[in-house]
């Protein structure tokens, strides 16, 4: 179907936003995905925040112009889904995924932070932990020390015998004595 003139402003400037607000550009070959397949990949590629689109070559160059992703222009050749994403590994791990599954969706080319990247590069791109993964190891390696530390002081204390439960503490100050009578009164005559 062919866009008039209207239409494709409309679908540069809006592929233009978006590449404005992504940091990775991810780019495949989707020649021989059945209708079925392709909604299975814009489906995975919505839950995980990667915008996917089917666009004209000659209109993707246009709306990355100017854009860190303009060094990937001379990729966008052929029958490409390109997919932009905010996260810096999810477009590329989203097309990675769906590549291992489906030999008919072949990577071609990405860009990330203003440089271009080969299908290894991709790949190595989409094989970095998500941010979520990353963000629990650096808590659990600055948790680490900390445990560590704990469990050594609670060693010593059971080899001092300081970790034995005290026999029969005597009541605290504060607290309220049961069933006591007042010293006070006098019995009635």
């Amino acid at each position: 179907m062919s866009l008039n003139r209207n239409e494709k402003e409309a679908v540069i400037a809006e592929v233009a936003a978006q590449a404005g607000k992504s940091q990775t550009l991810a780019l495949a070959e989707y020649r021989g995905l059945t209708v079925a397949q392709l909604d299975q990949l814009r489906k995975t590629a919505r839950a995980q925040g990667v915008y996917l689109h089917v666009l004209k070559n000659t209109l993707a160059r246009r709306a990355v112009a100017g854009t860190p992703f303009e060094v990937a222009a001379e990729s966008m050749s052929g029958p490409l889904i390109y997919g932009f994403s905010e996260d810096a590994v999810a477009a590329a791990k989203v097309i990675a995924d769906f590549a291992k599954g489906n030999d008919k969706l072949v990577i071609k080319a990405g860009a990330y932070a203003g440089k271009a990247l080969d299908v290894n590069g991709v790949k190595a791109l989409a094989s970095i932990p998500s941010r979520e993964v990353l963000l629990a190891q650096i808590c659990g390696l600055l948790q680490s020390p900390i445990s560590g530390f704990a469990r050594v002081l609670a060693a010593v204390s059971e080899q001092k015998g300081g970790g034995e439960p005290a026999a029969e503490e005597a009541p605290a100050a504060d607290a309220p004595v049961a069933d006591a009578a007042p010293a006070t009164e006098a019995p009635a005559a």
